[in-house]
């Protein structure tokens, strides 16, 4: 005898069994209990939106307790804050002042890209690290103005306003960017909407960082090369045409001579740091004392007389407030809007990309929506106090991880630094040279190339390759929006064409074993006579279920052909194994049943092997498709599948 199947499938969701020519019983397909409209709704939201079951700690909790979570989930402070000891305090002063020595040159850099004065930079490494200190949930993270999106707020506000011309309007719509930045990035986390940065892939980051790098170290040339009038465009063409045209009378040696020798000794302490871990306070100190050093050369030389162009006058005091600034109506508030919304996904994305680095580095675990919410709460605030988009910083970051802090309050030991450079030293940058600043930017930036990265792509990947090198010739030959937006459309039409075009593999028995795997992969797994096997490793939904369909019928014809050829038989039965097939809808069912009628017309018997996941069997039960087929054609495995072709095909060809 070979295998006889049971038909009986009870509504109680057990199992159909069949029996081995020993008597013994064995389980075949297993059949989830039915659920109503509402429970598949709840399942799917519920893993949607709230995977991490974020109201679990609240379960059989008083309400006092309750309401001490509910804080603690907004303030991750009252938490941790309990357990803060001298100790820890040690690590975060160290690693605060740190990363106060670096910031503070840098802010007064990219306040320029921005085409802030200097001050506004300054401002938002005050304000949002104290928010983010509070309501942050990295310990290494450290905040403030970033390259990348300085250069995209200064690329995308200049198309709107002049900030030469219309300086106070321009100021206004780049707190209004700021505010609408931190209302993307809040209602994100609100909504449990994170997901959606994945959107953006590894490789297009990679490559867009890397062409914004390019971006903004060529914009760097105007204060290297002492220029005066310089191209607002951003892509390199312009650029070079600019800088090409300045040649003959637009280039002052002073100054070319200071920008040259620093970058020289910023490139080399950032050598050394990364050469020994020990000496990783000489990459982070060398920016502050360049400044130091090229001020005092400046004011004693008289430079600035002779051509080289210098900060001047750095406004005193904290941050004045801004929230009667901000645009909330009219047509620069849409505009607001449009440039807060790119600013501010670029801003989370690189944030939350930087904490879960230094997360994964020491073991523990980030909130991507509690990181999402703090983000969002310190630029909406961060906009009512003259500041301009914050986020996560990688070189500040890395600084400060290195330097050992334990907590976000190195962020506060930093923002305190600031807010005393402010009050008390602001006048002594007066005479700090404009090229000083250019090649703080140029090697800080330099470390967003990571072409070791893209060589890697290129040998895994091809498609995200196309990805990485699409999001950075588009930054670097058209602008930083440009970039952004191939980055954004090689992504989803990768995405496309995995979900269009899945995978589909011919599968063979590996000798002396039950396993069956594709026959590229193991060139020595044999075919069964009579029995053809194709694996399918997608879900299959209306958008490809035609192809699945299609590809699976491509398979037998040229199978078909080869036996023909070699004067064999024909096959009798096709089995698709399932177990890659994660769910499946109602036109990839319809797909299966056309293929069903196709096999019968050729005398050829479809059976499933393994349709793994409860809601794949559920969903060809309640349509039918499962009578269709008939229950002895669904199997377990691959190799009971094949025995029981093999033993159908002894019956039929016996006398």
């Amino acid at each position: 005898m070979g295998h006889s199947v049971s038909d009986d499938f009870e509504n109680r969701g057990e199992q159909w069994t069949y029996q081995m020519e020993n008597g013994q019983t064995k389980y075949k397909v297993g059949f989830p209990p039915k659920r109503n409209l509402f429970s598949e709704f709840h399942e799917r939201f519920h893993e949607t939106f709230f995977a991490d079951d974020p109201l679990r700690p609240y379960k059989d909790k008083p309400l006092s307790r309750k309401l001490l979570l509910c804080l603690q989930f907004f303030f991750p402070i009252l938490d941790w804050g309990r357990h803060y000891d001298f100790k820890k305090f040690k690590g975060d002063l160290i690693a605060g002042l740190t990363i106060a020595s670096l910031c503070i040159p840098q802010d007064i850099g990219y306040a320029k890209l921005a085409n802030l004065d200097p001050q506004y930079g300054l401002y938002s490494s005050f304000v949002p690290p104290l928010i983010y200190a509070i309501m942050g949930s990295s310990k290494d993270v450290a905040i403030g103005p970033v390259a990348v999106v300085s250069l995209l707020l200064g690329t995308l506000l200049q198309e709107e306003i002049d900030p030469t011309q219309n300086k106070e309007e321009y100021r206004r719509l780049a707190f209004t960017a700021t505010f609408f930045a931190g209302i993307t990035q809040a209602a994100l986390g609100f909504l449990r909407l994170g997901f959606l940065i994945d959107f953006l892939s590894h490789a297009a980051i990679v490559g867009f960082m890397g062409g914004a790098a390019i971006t903004i170290a060529l914009q760097q040339l105007k204060g290297f090369l002492g220029i005066k009038k310089f191209t607002k465009q951003s892509d390199i063409i312009s650029v070079i045409k600019s800088v090409w045209d300045s040649a003959e009378h637009g280039w002052n040696w002073q100054t070319i001579l200071i920008a040259a020798s620093f970058l020289a000794l910023l490139l080399a302490a950032r050598y050394l740091g990364k050469k020994s871990s020990k000496l990783f306070w000489v990459p982070a100190i060398a920016p502050l004392m360049s400044v130091i050093i090229s001020t005092f050369f400046v004011y004693i030389t008289h430079a600035d007389k002779q051509g080289v162009q210098i900060v001047n006058k750095i406004k005193k005091g904290v941050n004045p407030a801004s929230a009667n600034q901000i645009y909330f109506t009219g047509s620069y508030a849409l505009k607001g809007l449009r440039i807060g919304v790119v600013a501010g996904m670029i801003g989370l994305t690189e944030a939350i990309a930087i904490g879960r680095t230094f997360a994964g580095m020491k073991d523990y675990q980030i909130d991507g929506n509690k990181e999402m919410l703090a983000l969002g709460t310190m630029n909406i605030i961060g906009s009512m106090t003259s500041c301009y988009v914050a986020t996560g910083s990688f070189s500040r970051s890395a600084v400060n991880y290195m330097a050992g802090c334990k907590t976000t309050v190195s962020n506060m030991i930093m923002s305190i630094v600031v807010l005393l450079t402010l009050l008390l030293i602001t006048p002594l940058f007066k005479y700090t040279p404009n090229a000083i600043l250019s090649s703080i930017i140029i090697s800080a930036v330099i470390g967003l190339i990571d072409y070791k990265t893209a060589f890697l792509i290129w040998k895994v990947d091809k498609f995200d390759f196309i990805a990485c090198m699409g999001a950075f010739f588009g930054v670097v030959f058209g602008s930083v929006e440009i970039g952004l937006l191939i980055a954004v459309l090689i992504s989803l039409a990768k995405i496309l064409i995995q979900v269009t075009r899945p995978r589909t593999a011919l599968l063979g028995n590996l000798p002396g074993t039950n396993v069956y795997r594709n026959i590229e992969q193991y060139p020595e797994a044999t075919k069964i006579e009579g029995v053809l096997v194709v694996r399918v490793d997608s879900t299959i939904y209306f958008t490809n279920s035609n192809y699945v369909k299609e590809r699976i019928l491509r398979w037998m014809r040229d199978e078909e052909e080869k036996l023909e050829a070699k004067s064999e038989p024909k096959f009798n039965f096709l089995i698709i194994e399932m177990s890659p097939v994660t769910d499946i809808d109602t036109t990839g069912i319809h797909a299966f049943e056309e293929l069903l009628r196709t096999l019968k017309r050729r005398g050829i018997q479809l059976i499933l092997a393994n349709p793994g996941p409860v809601v794949v069997i559920e969903k060809l039960c309640l349509a039918d498709f499962t009578e269709h087929i008939g229950h002895e054609n669904i199997f377990l495995t691959v190799g009971e599948a094949v025995k029981a072709c093999l033993v159908k095909s002894r019956i039929h060809e016996e006398p």
